[in-house]
């Protein structure tokens, strides 16, 4: 399969997408990064970053006028449009082979990347009650490509498919069986994310820095607006801090993490909150925002006087370290503790109090490392393997679509001979 793949990665405010050039090679094919672009504030206060292969921010006006200006309310659908209409008014940007999606929940039933028809589309949307804020975000891309581009093959990649492979003891709740017969368990989440970096560790990492073949017992931090932690044994998650949704873990930019399910009970009985309040409370005004009353983004929470972001910063690791120890146990020990994500590749000081809290694994981080956000952050005589990794979801959903797409080749060849 020659051409190039479109990443589109949707949420509620924002479009995310990436162009990649495709040629045979290993694995299945080689990928080089054209183009990478970010719609924000969609809806309300929209804005368009570009970058090229070499991360370099482009002048959205100089690549064409398809682009232009972006207008304030400018929302996804045009925003998708926008960027087709670039694409095919630029010969040179090469044919799109094919479209991959991130798409938030796959239930139980999709475990792997998929093509997307009416069929799968119809079982995907109605996932939409396990991530109310996610899912459908996901899925508007998909059916407006189909009106536009209806010959435009589409894959589905899942955020949840890493960790369907997780212990049944891992996933169940301790509810009555017929819930979890009927669905109800721990899906956890960010899981594209931590299928790159633990490929990315074991593929490269270790290689190059230690000479080691396999990573053994690691913890990522996938520390972000959204956060969470995935315990990975020998390459497979093992257990995750989220779980049926993605508001369970950690606590986050806006999201609450882990409540004493009591208190949420007692904000509806005696209270008196509608469960649509609930939920805005838990997913949009709470995490670092709730606590700190300032703001969910850890960039000024660092650089605010103010005691109460200090508070909110202080709760923010304390989370992260306690759910680190149950990850741990999981494990039963831990050899590398990997960061990623926004906070986690660019915020040192988060890094260095989180590592502080697991001195009693054998932790010990290398300041002058970690302040220059290096790759290795870990201290010579650190029993713990400390990494910085930027994650690269985009490049996952790509890996997957030109794997599926060569797949059903290779199936269509054997039919037709």
């Amino acid at each position: 399969m020659m051409g190039e793949i479109l990443v589109i990665n949707s949420g509620s405010s924002s479009l995310k997408f990436a162009l990649f050039d495709v040629s045979p090679g290993a694995e299945p094919v080689d990928l080089q990064l054209r183009y990478r672009g970010h719609f924000a504030g969609l809806g309300s206060q929209g804005r368009l970053t570009l970058k090229d292969g070499e991360g370099r921010t482009l002048d959205v006006a100089s690549v064409g006028p398809e682009l232009g200006e972006v207008p304030e309310d400018l929302d996804h659908d045009t925003a998708l449009s926008r960027l087709l209409a670039w694409f095919e008014a630029h010969p040179d940007l090469g044919d799109i082979s094919a479209v991959g999606h991130r798409i938030v929940h796959g239930g139980r039933d999709h475990v792997e990347p998929v093509r997307l028809d009416g069929t799968v589309l119809e079982a995907l949307e109605a996932l939409v009650p396990l991530a109310p804020l996610h899912q459908s975000y996901g899925l508007a891309p998909v059916r407006a490509l189909a009106a536009l581009r209806p010959d435009l093959p589409q894959v589905a990649c899942f955020d949840t498919a890493f960790h369907a492979q997780q212990p049944d003891v891992a996933r169940t709740f301790p509810l009555p069986r017929r819930y979890r017969d009927a669905g109800v368990i721990r899906y956890g989440f960010h899981g594209l994310s931590y299928d790159y970096i633990n490929r990315t560790l074991n593929g490269w990492i270790l290689p190059a820095h230690r000479g080691e073949a396999t990573a053994g017992r690691v913890i990522v931090a996938h520390l972000g607006n959204g956060a969470s932690l995935c315990a990975i044994r020998d390459g497979r998650s093992v257990a995750s801090t989220m779980g049926f949704t993605a508001v369970e873990g950690l606590m986050m930019g806006t999201r609450s993490g882990s409540l004493d399910p009591g208190l949420v009970l007692h904000l509806i009985l005696q209270e008196g909150m509608p469960p649509e309040a609930v939920q805005r409370l838990l997913y949009k005004e709470s995490g670092l925002l709730g606590v700190s009353g300032i703001s969910g983004d850890m960039r000024e929470l660092l650089q605010s006087e103010a005691p109460e972001a200090a508070e909110a910063i202080e709760l923010f690791v304390y989370r992260i370290v306690c759910e680190i120890g149950s990850m741990a146990a999981a494990l039963g020990g831990l050899d590398h503790l990997v960061f990623t994500a926004g906070i986690g590749e660019r915020a040192a000081p988060v890094r260095a109090a989180v590592a502080r809290g697991c001195e009693w694994l054998g932790a010990r981080l290398a300041p002058t490392a970690n302040d220059a956000h290096a790759t290795d952050i870990a201290a010579a005589d650190s029993r713990v393997g400390l990494w910085v990794i930027p994650t690269d979801e985009e490049r996952m959903i790509a890996r997957y679509t030109a794997a599926e797409l060569a797949g059903l080749d290779e199936v269509m060849q054997s039919r037709l001979s």
